[in-house]
């Protein structure tokens, strides 16, 4: 029993259990899952459903971070790439056209990409904090954004751009299925290759792992462009949801989401080991105690604070040194001092 407490997936997997079974008090069918036209719907598909954009920026910030890095552009590149998609698509003579719509995505995604690998360029290129790097881009692509959509709301009306983060397929939301080609992806490539092991190598040891011959610049640039690419994926979701793209608020603070779900799973901030297990459970902990405070009826305003006191609370018992701290048992005395014996009493003069 004590080895499952100490496990690091033990506490975020009870949190969630516990959110569930709170939401099940409130919401008697809250578990229920029901087929309607060929499609699954139930409170338990929307988690996923919703949570789908937060997983995938989740999983490329695990292995930002393993790398001891961070990204705090990811929110910015969710808006650039909704807003530059619907931008194309709203010019197609045919919005349902494939071809456009594949065409939208593929720009989406590209610029995606060059942004992530400009990230990585200044961290490892050139020598920034990530924390400052990507602030670059966190402030400067917000402004893109609404450059891009002219500072307005583009809609579209796209069936098959729609499909991405709105559609179905194999009767469950096409979005669950793209994280999971993502998340299976991922696994491969850091598991059952050694990407993962230079990966948390870079972490460990920077400086180490460049002297023993690792690659570290070219990898951490890949890695940032990674991130960047999983972050316009979920910009591509949240846009083809809503069929439109709002270059101010879409995607806003996804990025701290993203870092409490990693911090959650159980990867360090210092870098080194990760865990996307981890990671995925902590984004579904993020989403659910978002749908918790929806469905129990807490007032709006107060919702960030509710949420950064769960979260707070959540990583805090996840500490070891807390835990060890708060639970230790109190029932333990402390030997008493050695008595000395009549040998040892030394006579102190008049």
């Amino acid at each position: 029993m004590t080895a499952l407490v100490r496990h690091r997936l033990f506490w975020p997997a009870a949190v969630l259990l516990l959110l569930l079974a709170a939401n099940v008090a409130f919401t008697p069918g809250f578990l229920s899952i029901e087929m309607k036209d060929g499609h699954l719907y139930g409170s338990l598909i929307d988690i996923f459903r919703f949570g789908a954009p937060l997983i995938l920026v989740a999983i490329g910030m695990t292995l930002v971070i393993a790398t001891g890095g961070i990204d705090l552009s990811v929110g910015s590149v969710v808006a650039i790439s909704g807003a530059l998609a619907c931008l194309h698509i709203s010019g197609l003579p045919d919005q349902n056209d494939v071809g456009g719509v594949l065409t939208a995505v593929g720009l989406a995604l590209g610029l995606a990409l060059v942004l992530g690998a400009w990230n990585g360029f200044l961290v490892a290129g050139i020598g920034i904090q990530p924390i400052i790097a990507t602030l670059i881009i966190m402030v400067a692509g917000r402004g893109l954004a609404q450059l891009i959509t002219d500072g307005q709301i583009v809609t579209v009306n796209s069936a098959s751009y729609k499909l991405i983060g709105g559609g179905y397929w194999l009767t469950l939301p096409f979005s669950i299925l793209i994280v999971l080609a993502v998340l299976a992806l991922t696994a491969f490539l850091t598991r059952r290759l050694a990407l993962g092991l230079l990966v948390e190598s870079i972490g460990g040891n920077a400086t180490a792992s460049r002297l023993a011959g690792i690659r570290s610049r070219g990898l951490t640039v890949a890695v940032y462009a990674f991130c960047a690419l999983c972050a316009g994926i979920a910009g591509l979701m949240i846009s083809s949801n809503v069929s439109s793209a709002d270059g101010n608020n879409a995607g806003l603070w996804i990025e701290l989401d993203a870092i409490l779900a990693v911090v959650i799973g159980g990867t360090s901030l210092m870098g080194g080991r990760f865990s996307l297990g981890g990671t995925v459970l902590g984004a579904l902990v993020i989403q659910t105690l978002t749908t918790t405070i929806y469905s129990i009826g807490i007032p709006p305003e107060t919702t960030l604070l509710f949420k950064a006191l769960v979260v707070t609370v959540v990583c805090l018992v996840q500490s070891p040194a807390f835990r060890e701290k708060v639970f230790q048992r109190r029932g333990r005395r402390r030997p008493a001092a050695p008595q000395a014996t009549d040998d040892e009493k030394v006579e102190v003069p008049a």
